[in-house]
Order: C-alpha cells, then sequence, then structure tokens
C-alpha cells in the first residue's frame, strides 16, 4: 500500500512539497489529540509548527499576487510612491538654471552629466496647496522612450513593493490630483502616481534649446 502512495505522489510531481506539509500538519494534530506533549513549551512548539504548515498551504492555493515596485518619496507634507520602472536615477538638486517663458511648474533645468533636463514641481502642476514646504534638495528622474525629466521630492524614502491588490481608490481629498494621474492609495496613506500618464502629459515638454 505504501508503494502505491509512492507512486501516486511522483505522479503528482514530488516539487511542490504538499506531502511534508501534510505530514507535519497531521503530525501535530497528533500529538495535540494523542496526549504526547507534556510541557506547554512542547505544546507551543507544536502549535508554531502548525501555524506555519497552514500559512504555507493558504498561500500556495492564493496563488502569486501581483505587485508593484515604487519608490516612495515625500512631498509638501505628503507621502507619495511612483513606479520604480520609470525612474532612471534619483539625483540631488544643485545648479538649477531658470527658463523664461516656461510654465510656472517648470522651476528650471539642471545639467545632469552632460544632459539638460528640465524640473518639474508637482505641487505645481497639480495645482496643490503650497503646504509643508520642506528641503526640495532631490529630484527623481523619471524616463521613458519618448520622455525624460526630473520630479523635486524632499526626501526619498525607500524602494518599496506594493500589493496591487492592496492599492485603494483615492479619496476625494486626493482626487484633486486628478484621477488620471493616480493609481489610488495605500493602507499607510502613500499617494501612488501614475509615472506613465506623467511622462505622456504634452503640457510637460519644454523647449529646452
Amino acid at each position: 500500500m505504501k508503494e502505491q502512495h509512492t507512486e501516486s505522489e511522483r505522479a503528482q510531481g514530488t516539487n511542490i512539497g504538499w506531502s511534508g506539509i501534510h505530514s507535519r500538519m497531521a503530525a501535530a494534530q497528533e500529538a495535540i489529540t494523542g496526549g504526547t506533549i507534556r510541557s506547554p513549551e512542547e505544546m507551543r512548539a507544536v502549535l508554531r509548527a502548525r501555524a506555519r504548515a497552514l500559512a504555507q498551504e493558504r498561500e500556495k492555493e492564493a496563488g502569486p499576487q501581483e505587485s508593484l515596485e515604487v519608490i516612495e518619496f515625500r512631498l509638501a507634507a505628503e507621502s507619495y510612491g511612483i513606479s520604480s520602472a520609470f525612474v532612471r536615477e534619483v539625483y540631488p538638486i544643485k545648479d538649477l538654471t531658470r527658463l523664461p517663458g516656461t510654465p510656472a511648474f517648470v522651476l528650471g533645468i539642471i545639467n545632469v552629466r552632460g544632459r539638460i533636463l528640465s524640473i518639474v514641481d508637482l505641487r505645481v502642476f497639480f495645482n496643490l496647496p503650497q503646504k509643508g514646504l520642506g528641503d526640495l534638495n532631490k529630484v527623481i528622474i523619471l524616463s521613458d522612450e519618448r520622455m525624460e525629466f526630473g520630479i523635486l521630492a524632499d526626501v526619498v524614502v525607500a524602494m518599496d513593493t506594493i500589493v496591487l491588490e492592496a492599492i485603494q481608490h483615492a479619496p476625494l481629498t486626493i482626487k484633486g490630483i486628478g484621477d488620471e494621474y493616480l493609481k489610488g492609495v495605500t493602507d499607510r496613506g502613500v499617494i501612488i502616481l501614475d509615472a506613465e500618464r506623467i511622462l505622456g502629459d504634452a503640457r510637460i515638454v519644454v523647449n529646452q534649446e
């Protein structure tokens, strides 16, 4: 009988590791119901093992979740995130040159190792209240095959991975930015911007010649 069970496991593929998980769960259950545990420490160890096995089983059943890797930054007392796929680098803002005749949200241009990039202030671009002003000493350089420019940031916090299902619809207080530029907001209150939409906005095109 054992030989038949082993052949069945081979037929289903042993790389999943389910047999090990179920064995640990069965052993834990037997230890609990069979009265083989002699101390509270042993009981806690068995319960922890069972919890780990259950967690692995549920994670496998749920399947992989789609996620988004973002660069989180702060600007004017708000936390934002933007897809790292469109972030080429983070650069300290220095030697900013003002340009006459450009929109108010374009602060000027900087030279980044021979490349001239315009710098956009998202607070002005989104027509947000000018509150909680910070240092504005970082530039996050956004780039795709069509456009490249920098956006201002007070500080770059970290790189984070966010499960897409955890991104919620933005509340009305945030929607002043414009739905077309938002992916939503996380449970931590991080506003996730749509980098592709921002890069594709024709208003940001600046003639730098």
